[in-house]
């Protein structure tokens, strides 16, 4: 029951949170996404594949939260254990990085500043709340666990080669 809990929790999460600030603000920023494309096809694909890969990583961190650590991204319900499997070998936040790279991602899709500014201030809330609030509350409730995973693990930019903690 536990894990369908956290399945069910996550997937809702996912919506309430990475939704809004990779989809629906950005569609907003866009005119409801109507701009033209790029006129330079590179940024065209350069955008789609980040975005692509992007919500693959994305729903990848989301299920690794919900399956290996029973709980869900949401601070009201979060996980039992400290997750570091998966693509958290490489990176501590790949939820965040997902985010930020679907919304860069956009910004190059429609050549848009508006969704690239919206990115930048983005990326500042993330970093704010992940120092301020994440990390001193996964410290407190993981201790040495937590301590050796942090660092190991780069915050924001992927190690090439996975820990092996």
């Amino acid at each position: 029951m536990r894990r369908f809990s956290a399945i069910a929790g996550s997937g809702i999460f996912l919506i309430a949170a990475p939704g809004v600030v990779a989809g629906l603000i950005p569609w907003l920023l866009s005119e409801r996404w109507s701009l033209p494309w790029s006129p330079l096809p590179g940024l065209v694909v350069a955008g789609g594949v980040l975005i692509v890969a992007a919500a693959a990583v994305l729903l990848h961190a989301f299920a690794r939260f919900a399956l290996e650590g029973l709980g869900t991204p949401a601070p009201v319900a979060p996980t039992e254990r400290l997750v570091i499997g998966g693509i958290y070998r490489h990176v501590r936040n790949p939820m965040y990085v997902a985010v930020l790279s679907i919304i860069i991602g956009q910004a190059l899709l429609f050549s848009s500043w508006s969704i690239a500014t919206y990115a930048a201030i983005a990326a500042a809330e993330m970093v704010t709340f992940v120092k301020l609030y994440e990390e001193p509350t996964l410290a407190g409730r993981h201790g040495a666990e937590y301590k050796a995973y942090r660092h190991n693990v780069p915050g924001w930019l992927p190690r090439i080669t996975p820990w092996k903690g």
